[in-house]
């Protein structure tokens, strides 16, 4: 049984077809990343997943249990942080427990240990623009992972770092993904940054968009250390640009 799973999905707005017959899956521990051209219906298949829209056809799986049309079961991060500014940072990551019923009190006492195991030890009570642009990546990643589930469906959640940043911020995600259990499912538009996260790519193409190809890295990602420099990235890179054209 897959953890999530997304079958033969459509949805269509004002008559239009967005996307077709759509199947994907996630399994526990993966990373899988869904890459497609802007319009191909990624964002529209994340609302699904998400609960926050309901499809013409098809259904939406959470560990065996159809959860098509139910917001607040799959934790889901927008490309941009959303940090409130008037808030403190332990404030902003608690928001989906508060909003859950939780007292402030008690869902600060449930988030503060895990500041240090996001990297984010002494801003709890600091101002988002008190913290770095990767900072504000981490504590929103860390609001995602307090809001729902063991599966976070991320939406570009790299793009707006510069490349320094965004690879250090690859690292340390990686490296939490392990220490917390969670299993992610994310859009990317870059092609690198799919290759070298995730276990298995997804390519939306088309319009309506589609699911043609699948594409499997069979390095491990605990191994992909300057993987990026090698002819096997570069073979892989080929196959997803021809797909993609």
């Amino acid at each position: 049984m897959h953890l999530l799973e997304a079958s033969h999905i459509t949805k269509q707005y004002d008559g239009r077809t967005i996307i077709r017959d759509i199947c994907i899956h996630l399994d526990k521990g993966e990373l899988v990343s869904l890459l497609g051209i802007s319009g191909s219906g990624k964002t529209t298949l994340f609302q699904i997943l998400s609960g926050l829209v309901s499809p013409e056809e098809g259904k939406v799986l959470l560990n065996g249990e159809e959860v098509t049309g139910i917001p607040g079961k799959i934790s889901y991060m927008f490309q941009k942080d959303l940090l409130l500014p008037h808030k403190k940072i332990i404030d902003n990551v608690t928001l989906p427990l508060v909003l859950k019923g939780k007292k402030k009190k008690e869902a600060r006492q449930e988030a503060a240990p895990l500041f240090p195991v996001f990297g984010l030890e002494g801003t709890e009570y600091m101002y988002p623009a008190q913290i770095s642009g990767g900072m504000r990546q981490r504590a929103a990643f860390l609001r995602t992972y307090l809001s729902a589930t063991e599966a976070a469906l991320l939406d570009e959640p790299f793009s707006a770092l510069d490349m320094i940043t965004k690879g250090q911020m690859h690292e340390w995600y990686l490296d939490i993904m392990q220490k917390i259990n969670l299993s992610t499912l994310l859009i990317t538009h870059d092609i690198d940054e799919a290759i070298l996260l995730s276990d298995r790519i997804y390519l939306l193409t088309g319009s309506p968009g589609i699911i043609e190809n699948e594409l499997k890295i069979d390095r491990p990602r605990s191994d992909r250390s300057g993987f990026e420099l090698t002819d096997e990235f570069l073979e892989y890179k080929r196959r997803i640009m021809g797909a993609l054209k």
